[in-house]
């Protein structure tokens, strides 16, 4: 019988197919199916900064709304619910509490000092790890791209120093030399890295000429820029890897385990075609370690990794001239026979 039972963040976790973050995971009965399915961990709905200054301004908007009372008055007690934070930290606590499973917290801020009082926040909730969600989208002309990581590696350092609690950030692939990165996270003691972040991209509606709001999900394909990376990274940097982004069934996942990643994040999948793709996944890679006699995840993680087959620097599958090797030898088309 495969053992699936994998180590991510230092956390041991039963399958190697992680819940990523997202709407769903703020849902307890989705959360809880996705554990009857095997899953391995569940990554909690982020928590934006944004959120909670909006709720900020409307909550002292409300306590100024009864400055000016008199007798008339039916009441002189503002209507104010729960602040954004205060419910988030409630049901991240009930969601950890009703899993058996490890849960991962997700933070996505934009102030140091809110990154760090957050995520002290958060560590109370008795979440078994948080992932840091790191992206600036540029919009200034005047600021390098070596000023904004070395801010944001210094603010990952911060908050690593400040917790117990195991912490990985979650990657935009935007970065000028993501290797680079990566190896600057993993000297600062990151636990794990994820890649990649999807984000929501502007777009617009030419008949009504307004832009309009539109919920992406990732596509059949799209993992391949983390399997480069992952295959690039194993066994160069202590960071565990997960790979996300376009991971949809055990034959995705299997490629990203053997190109170096530790585990996956699904969330399109599940969008698509609900949490029993997760059991789905498990029992694809069960069934192919059973053929190919591995008892372990570990037996080939990282097995077709940079570092594992390109001991001499002689095999170029994950560099550039893997382009030109393409190019002449490539009997398929977009996955088709030629």
């Amino acid at each position: 019988m495969s053992n699936l039972e994998t180590s991510y963040m230092g956390i041991l976790i039963k399958s190697p197919v992680i819940l990523g973050a997202c709407e769903l995971t703020s849902k307890t009965d989705v959360i809880k199916r996705a554990e009857q399915e095997g899953v391995g961990a569940v990554v909690y709905k982020s928590i934006f900064e944004e959120q909670i200054q909006m709720d900020n301004l409307m909550h002292d908007e409300l306590l100024e709304e009864y400055n000016d009372i008199h007798a008339e008055m039916l009441t002189n007690h503002p209507n104010i619910d729960r602040s954004e934070i205060e419910h988030y930290l409630h049901q991240l606590r009930k969601a950890k509490e009703s899993l058996s499973i490890p849960v991962i917290a997700s933070l996505n801020a934009v102030n140091e000092s809110s990154w760090i009082r957050y995520a002290s926040l958060i560590e109370e909730t008795g979440v078994d790890g948080i992932e840091l969600n790191l992206y600036q989208t540029p919009t200034r002309f005047d600021i390098d791209s070596n000023a904004i990581e070395k801010q944001q590696i210094e603010l990952v350092s911060k908050i690593k120093n400040k917790l117990s609690i195991p912490v990985s950030v979650k990657l935009s692939p935007d970065y000028t030399n993501i290797l680079h990165f990566a190896h600057q996270l993993d000297n600062a003691g990151v636990d794990a890295m994820v890649m990649f972040n999807a984000f929501f991209q502007p777009d617009i509606n030419i008949e009504k000429e307004k832009h309009k709001k539109s919920f992406n999900l990732s596509r059949r394909g799209d993992y391949k820029k983390s399997l480069r990376y992952a295959g690039m990274l194993h066994g160069r940097i202590e960071a565990d890897i997960c790979s996300s982004l376009g991971v949809f069934d055990g034959e995705d996942a299997i490629k990203l385990l053997l190109s170096g990643a530790t585990c996956v994040q699904v969330v399109s999948a599940v969008y698509k075609y609900g949490t029993s793709v997760i059991s789905e996944i498990n029992k694809a890679i069960s069934e192919w370690m059973e053929r190919k006699s591995y008892n372990n995840i570990s037996d080939f993680e990282g097995k077709l990794s940079d570092s594992a087959i390109n001991k001499n620097d002689s095999v170029l599958i994950y560099k550039r001239a893997q382009y030109i090797d393409l190019l002449l030898n490539s009997d398929t088309v977009f996955g088709e026979k030629i």
